[in-house]
C-alpha cells in the first residue's frame, strides 16, 4: 500500500456536493486541496462499467494533467430489485437536455420499482469508490457502502442526488432530512474514506 506524502491534493471532480463532503473529510490532514475545475480540466468520459474503473480513469487523468496526486470518487445507488441499477449510471438517469434533474431520476427509480411490483422493503445501497492516483501512474482504490432502503414520497431538502428517497439502516431520517454532520459520519463516502486513511495516511 503506497502512503501519501506531500501537502497538495487535487480532487478530480466537478460535483459541488462531492467536493464539499470530501473537502471536509480531508480537513484534519492540513492539505492544500484543489479541485480539477481550478486547473480548467474537463471531466473525462466515464467509459468503464464499474465504479472502480471510472474512479481510476478520473484520478489518473487529473494526476497526469496536474502533476499532483489526485483523488477521485465514483459513486452511485444500487437498487436490489432493479438488479443493481442505476449503479454506475446513477448520474446518467438524471440527465436532461438542460442538465441533471435528480427529482426526475428519483421518480424514474420509483416508477420502475412500482412497475416491477417490487416487495417492501425496497433495499438499496449507496456505493463509493475512492481512487488516489499519483502522476507516475500508480494508484490505490477503496470501496465503501451504506446499506438501506428506498422510501416514497421523497423526504427532505438537504443533501443532493437521490438522498431524499434513501433511508439508511437503523436511521429514521432520509439522507435528505438528516443532519449533514451525521450523514458525513455514516454514509458510503465516509466508509470509503476511513479505508483510504487507514491505507494511505496511516490513520
Amino acid at each position: 500500500m503506497r502512503r501519501f506524502e506531500g501537502d497538495q491534493l487535487v480532487l478530480a471532480s466537478h460535483n459541488a456536493g462531492k467536493l464539499r463532503e470530501i473537502g471536509q473529510l480531508l480537513t484534519p490532514f492540513g492539505l492544500t486541496v484543489r479541485s480539477a475545475k481550478e486547473f480548467g480540466l474537463d471531466e473525462p468520459e466515464e467509459t468503464e462499467t464499474n465504479f472502480e474503473g471510472n474512479a481510476r480513469l478520473k484520478a489518473q487523468f487529473a494526476a497526469r494533467a496536474t502533476g499532483l496526486p489526485s483523488l477521485s470518487d465514483d459513486s452511485g445507488l444500487e437498487v436490489d430489485a432493479l438488479d443493481g441499477a442505476p449503479g454506475v449510471y446513477t448520474a446518467d438517469w438524471a440527465e436532461t437536455g438542460a442538465g441533471r434533474d435528480f427529482e426526475m431520476a428519483m421518480h424514474k427509480v420509483w416508477d420502475k420499482l412500482e412497475a416491477a411490483n417490487a416487495p417492501e422493503p425496497r433495499t438499496a445501497r449507496f456505493v463509493c469508490t475512492l481512487c488516489l492516483a499519483w502522476p507516475d501512474g500508480t494508484d490505490e482504490v477503496f470501496r465503501g457502502e451504506c446499506p438501506g432502503r428506498l422510501v416514497w414520497p421523497m423526504r427532505g431538502t438537504r443533501g443532493f442526488g437521490y438522498d431524499p428517497m434513501f433511508l439508511a439502516d437503523n436511521e429514521v431520517e432520509t439522507f435528505g432530512e438528516i443532519d449533514p454532520a451525521r450523514k458525513a459520519r455514516i454514509n458510503h463516502r465516509a466508509a470509503a474514506f476511513r479505508a483510504l486513511v487507514k491505507g494511505c495516511f496511516g490513520g
